[in-house]
């Protein structure tokens, strides 16, 4: 039997991703469907982590440039990623996977702060992590916070989720002829503009040499796909 190309990841998801075709909040059954597919990698042996977006109920910047102080929303943004994490937290042990929610702001009737050993303790035990909270600071989105906690935990690689399948040179809906990448290098990410992940996120990967592979989410396997090794979305390295 093949082996998983990873032991150790983490994956990034939008808070976006969780909303389906609905306009805002979580749509259930795609809540069910990412829930599935982390049972199905657990069950290869791989540790996996995962950092959670907000953008479904509130996005930070989005409140800053209609007036909102940006600290102010970037806050109420870590706060949304909370909601995600302890739905996704409920959709994973309703399907029989130990999970554990740890925030980077104390919250300790909903889940355990951000400790990096603990963290890595439930990984070993074949818990997921749910990584919520954001960084615990404004100014640094959940890119960031994926790249800061897989460099802390030793993470592999970074399995970000997105609604298209890859990279593209520009917006493949409004541009037909938009290329995809199968593999960039972080330099190029950077000084194109692509937006794989925000510059920090990227810097933070450059410089610990961490790899990113960016797939889609719409098609229900992809995640154990990535995980055996198979090429598909864009893979960014060194």
């Amino acid at each position: 039997m093949k082996r998983p190309a990873f032991k150790r990841v983490v994956l990034k998801l939008s808070g976006e991703a969780l909303q389906g075709n609905l306009g805002y909040g979580i749509d259930y059954n795609v809540l069910i469907s990412i829930a599935r597919q982390i049972k199905e990698v657990k069950s290869l042996g791989v540790e996996m982590a995962v950092v959670i977006g907000g953008g479904n109920i509130f996005r930070g910047i989005a409140g800053s440039t209609k007036g909102m102080d940006r600290a102010s929303a970037d806050y109420m943004g870590m706060l949304a990623t909370v909601l995600n994490a302890l739905a996704l937290q409920d959709a994973l042990e309703k399907n029989g996977v130990f999970t554990r929610v740890q925030s980077a702001i104390e919250m300790e009737a909903l889940a355990e702060p951000y400790i990096r050993r603990r963290a890595i303790r439930h990984l070993e035990k074949g818990r997921v992590v749910i990584f919520a909270g954001g960084t615990g600071n404004p100014y640094f989105t959940t890119d960031t916070t994926a790249a800061l906690r897989a460099i802390e935990i030793g993470a592999e690689v970074i399995l970000k989720a997105t609604k298209v399948d890859g990279v593209y040179s520009s917006d493949p809906v409004k541009n037909k002829n938009a290329k995809r990448y199968e593999t960039l290098r972080y330099i190029d990410v950077l000084k194109k503009g692509l937006k794989v992940m925000d510059a920090t996120a990227t810097s933070l990967c450059m410089d610990n040499e961490l790899p990113i592979i960016v797939f889609s989410m719409k098609k229900s396997g992809n995640i154990k796909r990535v995980i055996m090794g198979e090429r598909i979305g864009t893979t960014v390295k060194k």
